[in-house]
């Protein structure tokens, strides 16, 4: 199923497989690899990030949906990266739909140690990418110090920041369109 308005376009499997090039290893490590999202993130961890995002979304109109994922399901990961994985649940999630377009995921693999940030068009064309891989490179310099829950933290309060930045004349409503909570995919 194709869905297109006059402004956006969702991204769809045709669309993400041929960004990707298919990967029999790939699909081999996501098949392997055990459950471990709730492993390394508890319900206090979990609580933490919520209210970090919480705190993140103040001030500006902006709003940040975290996911963390142990695996690419397997049907998928023969075609789709972490990258179009991240696009998809960006869409799936409906962070694209918020009211003035200032929707951000964060997008943790644990499988393939990457995080993917995906941000709504309304942010992409004021904010450089340099931005926004910086916070990536941040948490994944943690996470390499299994420092999981603090780079989870961190990156939410550093995307906070990108969006005060951009948000800075925008006068906040206070809104929450997207849940606080981190989404857990196994």
């Amino acid at each position: 199923m194709v869905t297109k308005s006059e402004t956006t376009a969702v991204v769809t499997q045709p669309k993400t497989a041929a960004v990707s090039r298919p990967s029999f290893k790939r699909w081999f490590r996501h098949f392997m690899h055990m459950p471990a999202a709730k492993r390394y993130f508890n319900k206090q961890d979990q609580h933490a990030i919520a209210h970090a995002v919480e705190q993140a979304e103040q001030g500006h109109i902006g709003e940040i949906q975290v996911v963390i994922e142990g695996h690419i399901p397997a049907h998928q990961a023969y075609y789709q990266d972490v990258r179009g994985r991240a696009e998809q649940l960006f869409a799936e999630l409906g962070v694209w739909d918020t009211e003035l377009n200032s929707g951000v995921l964060l997008y943790l693999n644990l499988c393939e140690r990457k995080v993917e940030i995906v941000i709504d068009r309304g942010i992409k064309q004021a904010t450089p990418q340099q931005v926004w891989d910086d916070i990536c490179s941040l948490m994944v310099e943690q996470m390499k110090q299994q420092q999981y829950r603090q780079a989870m933290v961190q990156g939410v309060f550093e995307i906070g920041k990108a969006l005060a930045d951009f948000y800075q004349h925008a006068v906040p409503d206070q809104k929450n369109e997207l849940p606080n909570a981190p989404i857990m995919l196994e």
